[in-house]
């Protein structure tokens, strides 16, 4: 009974921690927001919001879902394989570098639509966003799958807080404006991944290491393609509004959407931690253990932030203006409307932590393609007429849809489907021969 205990002790200390990382990260967002509201205004706000997303979703594409599949092989099957820590090094190294590339090769198409008040230079330069940003969230990948939680929220905080004290540096080394937020997200993300690899190297994961193996790399891709899609999607999903809005409205307009939609999803971290946990957690149990857990956590996690969505929503009115000023007041609605669509996102969270911790990161793909659908539609339907409303009402849809899609595949996945393995890129034996 004491063993049981001191497990559930562990797992609900993990959970803690891990939103006590996520607070203190959007608490570190919110500052920056608020700094760069006051020293350039909405625009900046909205360079930043966009390149505080972009290189990361690049740096996900290139590499095929690395940090997505880090922590299922880490903690499953392949976690005492010693070609795997060079093996993942090696992928994010190479990504990074073909990132970066890319970034710099397409700013001249991409950069007069989504910075158009941006030098050209200066956004071929953000591509180096793409190589630190990958290799940063790779190490926390990396913590997270090899057990050490505290690392990994260390990271979490970490990237977000490093960006004040880099501005700070940048500022006063007479960079202002749209240069100091570029180069201080590259110096924020460099700083993190210099201390997250520290960590791991003095945790031993490099402990006799074999030399990286291609075949692994492989596996690795493939589950990592299909945990990509939806990873994609999701992120499609909560910023695509943020490029149609750049296109269609400005980056004013950007600006104000995005202290909504920043304050709205608070109510997230609980839901992210939830998957962030169990995630690995599901690895290491088994389909039907990891079902059976799932299903007793779903109706809590969606009661606990269902109650979250209520004093979030009453407080908007309130908490907006007091920090941004009456020039944001526009960003109160939109942000009550968003919280609408989160207040199931626990369900959602557990749920798919449960479809990665099986090898099914393809369904949730599926469920954020859902979304995804609802928000090309009503972005484009009401974006032009409704400006930043028009787009938390595509949001709030987009993630009701999604939550709801992720509930059905788990009613036939949780309790009718044989356990299956995806980490060689297939079916198990097992599987194939039933």
């Amino acid at each position: 009974m004491r063993r049981i205990r001191g497990l559930r002790n562990t797992a609900y200390s993990a959970l803690a921690g891990n939103v006590a990382a996520r607070v203190g990260a959007l608490a570190s967002v919110f500052v920056a927001t608020l700094l760069l509201a006051h020293h350039g205004g909405p625009a900046v706000v909205g360079v930043y919001a966009l390149l505080h997303v972009l290189p990361g979703l690049v740096g996900t594409i290139v590499s095929s879902g690395l940090t997505v599949s880090v922590p299922y092989f880490l903690a499953g099957s392949h976690r005492d394989d010693r070609r795997l820590p060079l093996t993942l090094v090696a992928m994010a190294l190479g990504a990074g570098v073909a990132g970066a590339a890319l970034w710099a090769l397409g700013a001249p198409l991409f950069g007069p639509v989504l910075f158009a008040h941006v030098a050209p230079g200066l956004v071929a330069l953000a591509g180096l966003a793409v190589l630190t940003r990958l290799i940063a969230i790779t190490a926390k990948s990396c913590s997270q799958g090899s057990g050490d939680m505290f690392g990994a929220n260390r990271v979490i905080f970490t990237e977000e807080f490093m960006f004040l004290p880099a501005y700070g540096a940048v500022w006063g080394a007479g960079a202002r404006g749209y240069a100091a937020v570029v180069l201080a997200l590259v110096t924020a993300d460099a700083v993190t991944s210099c201390i997250a690899w520290a960590r791991l190297i003095r945790r031993r994961f490099f402990a006799d290491v074999a030399p990286p193996s291609r075949e692994l790399a492989r596996r690795v891709a493939a589950y990592g393609l299909r945990a990509q899609t939806g990873g994609l999607i999701s992120q499609l999903n909560l910023r695509l509004d943020f490029v149609l809005l750049t296109v269609i409205a400005g980056p004013a307009v950007l600006g104000v959407y995005a202290i909504a939609s920043k304050f709205a999803e608070l109510i997230k971290i609980v839901g992210m931690a939830l998957t962030y946990v169990l995630y690995p957690q599901y690895a290491r149990d088994g389909r039907a253990t990891a079902a059976a857990k799932a299903r007793k956590l779903i109706p809590k996690a969606g009661s606990l932030t269902a109650a979250i969505a209520v004093p979030l929503a009453l407080s908007a009115a309130l908490v907006i203006p007091a920090f941004y000023g009456s020039a944001f007041d526009a960003a109160i609605t939109p942000a009550r409307i968003i919280l609408l669509g989160l207040v199931l996102e626990g369900v959602g969270g557990v749920i798919t932590g449960f479809l990665y911790g099986a090898g099914r990161p393809g369904l949730n793909s599926w469920a954020m393609a859902a979304g995804l659908v609802a928000t090309l539609v009503l972005d484009v339907a009401l974006i032009p007429s409704f400006g930043a409303i028009g787009a938390a009402v595509a949001s709030a849809v987009a993630y009701t849809t999604s939550t709801l899609t992720l509930v059905w595949f788990f009613a036939r996945v949780g309790r009718t489907e044989p356990a299956i393995k995806w980490e060689d890129g297939g079916l198990s034996e097992a599987a194939a021969a039933r």
